[in-house]
């Protein structure tokens, strides 16, 4: 029975120069509790957990954690390793390995006594293998964490936690590149772990798995807590009213005329950076006011055929055509100005140039435009003004646009990115999980805005691991396993599910 406090959040407040992130917030968590903690972009949830893990400090409060025999003891701030020793793990949303090391590797990291003689190679590879079977979280231990997919990555992120044996386990947004059913077996296997006394916090957007496996919800909303509630007492429109203080309507996607090709894949094949992941002869069409869906589990050649429609990887056979023209140079430059507008899987990394500001971000991709340089150089009230309009238009909040893009919020970049691809109205839109990350309302944001572009008469290319989105949204769905892809018999969930693990009869 969940009875004990194992953690106590007292009033923690965390500021970034005038911007408050979270403000005078207490939460508590119970032996064998699975706490929600929800909250639109911004509203402070993140920065409440890195307080927590000792990534930063708090401006006022303190948190205290149970020992092993069940006693509160004060929680050293500031300092990860004191996290770590007190029994919390913590997967992040955005990856903390190290690229140029294996998986076991980083799954090992940190926890290995510096002094020993020689590495218990062998123990520990069968104490992961357990923990995957487990969970059902399969990650290629012995490749260069470089060279893995994102899905991968994330893999190794919550193996690497549950491997340290935490007692307190903060997931954010771990199912985001997870199947249905991984996504079941996970929380099924976490429901089991905390009947044996688990303590877990999940931050998480979609609502399907917050009702179905928390005991309980707080919600964060402008870095105060605005409420909690019990997970039996909750439904969608509650949490939606709690997140944003209103209801989030779905924008209904209209029949429309599906028009010519926009984009024209013939018999196309690429390496990835596994067999798995390249692409093998791939014919696919999209045509313009036509959204199609790509459903799969990441590593199965989606951030191939991302990378080729984006100009960053070139094809080693077949033909890709935009607009009915043959492409013939793969660069980004060539693709954005044959109409291709790309929303990158990794936003951090492909997205934006976090040292520049979020004014030249939001320019970054029209620099030879008169309205924005002239004479090669960059006209500065015409890039602030650019991006007082964008910034309102689409909320994108942070310490302003003269600011460093990486202190923005990760919901926060992406809506910088959607802005960026949504003004410059593309023939084609590739849209690499576009909603990850984001809360329900940025989410409701993007899709309301991805159907606009389709009434537009773009063609949408929709990448995405949330079905519950792809079924909202795509006119088709294709299923991509195995660099290959297959039309979905369907809109039924779980047979998609299904395929997406392969399991094609």
């Amino acid at each position: 029975m969940i009875n004990d406090t194992v953690l106590s959040l007292n009033k923690l407040s965390k500021r970034f120069g005038t911007v408050v992130a979270n403000e005078s917030v207490t939460i508590n968590l119970k032996r064998g509790e699975i706490l929600s903690l929800l909250g639109e972009n911004g509203a402070g949830k993140t920065t409440l957990m890195n307080m927590l893990f000792g990534h930063y400090m708090p401006d006022s409060g303190s948190i205290q954690v149970a020992n092993t025999q069940g006693q509160l003891k004060p929680l050293t701030l500031g300092h990860p390793q004191a996290a770590l020793d007190a029994g919390i793990g913590m997967v992040h949303q955005h990856f903390t390995l190290a690229e140029n090391l294996s998986a076991i590797d980083n799954i090992l990291l940190g926890s290995e006594n510096l002094f020993a003689w020689r590495r218990s190679m062998g123990t520990a590879r069968e104490k992961i293998k357990d923990i995957m079977h487990r969970t059902g979280l399969n990650a290629p231990l012995d490749t260069i964490v470089g060279k893995l997919s994102v899905g991968e990555r994330q893999r190794v992120e919550i193996l690497k936690a549950l491997y340290r044996d935490a007692r307190i386990l903060v997931l954010d947004e771990p199912t985001a590149v997870l199947t249905p059913q991984e996504a079941d077996t996970l929380f099924a296997n976490i429901d089991i772990m905390a009947k044996d006394g688990l303590s877990v916090i999940f931050i998480s957007h979609k609502l399907r798995e917050v009702l179905a496996f928390s005991h309980r919800i707080a919600v964060l909303r402008h870095g105060k807590k605005v409420g909690e509630i019990a997970t039996k007492d909750a439904d969608e429109k509650i949490i939606s009213q709690l997140m944003v203080g209103a209801d989030t309507p779905a924008t209904p996607r209209e029949p429309l005329t599906i028009g010519a090709p926009v984009l024209q894949l013939t018999h196309l094949c690429a390496a990835g950076t596994s067999a798995r992941s390249s692409l093998e002869g791939i014919n696919l069409t999209v045509s313009a006011s036509e959204i199609v869906g790509i459903a799969g589990i990441s590593g199965n050649g989606q951030s191939t055929l991302a990378k080729v429609i984006s100009g960053l990887t070139k094809p080693t056979s077949g033909e890709l055509a935009i607009d009915n023209q043959p492409i013939h140079k793969f660069t980004p430059t060539s693709l954005l100005k044959s109409g291709v507008g790309r929303i990158p899987e990794d936003r951090h990394h492909d997205g934006i140039i976090g040292a520049m500001s979020v004014a030249e971000n939001l320019a970054i991709e029209r620099l030879d435009s008169s309205d924005i340089q002239q004479f090669g150089f960059l006209r500065d009230q015409e890039l602030k003004l650019n991006a007082q309009n964008l910034s309102q238009k689409y909320d994108i909040r942070g310490p302003g646009i003269e600011a460093q893009t990486r202190l923005l919020s990760g919901g926060n970049i992406q809506k910088l990115i959607l802005a960026r691809v949504f003004e410059a109205s593309p023939k084609l839109i590739l849209a690499n999980q576009p909603t990850r990350g984001l809360d329900m309302g940025a989410a409701s944001e993007v899709g309301k805005r991805l159907l606009q572009a389709r009434k537009r008469g773009a063609g949408v290319l929709l990448i995405s691991e949330d079905l519950d989105e792809l079924l909202a949204l795509s006119d088709r769905i294709i299923i991509m396993h195995d660099g290959e892809l297959h039309a979905a018999p369907s809109n039924n969930r779980a047979q998609i599910g299904l395929l997406m693990a392969g399991e094609v009869s």
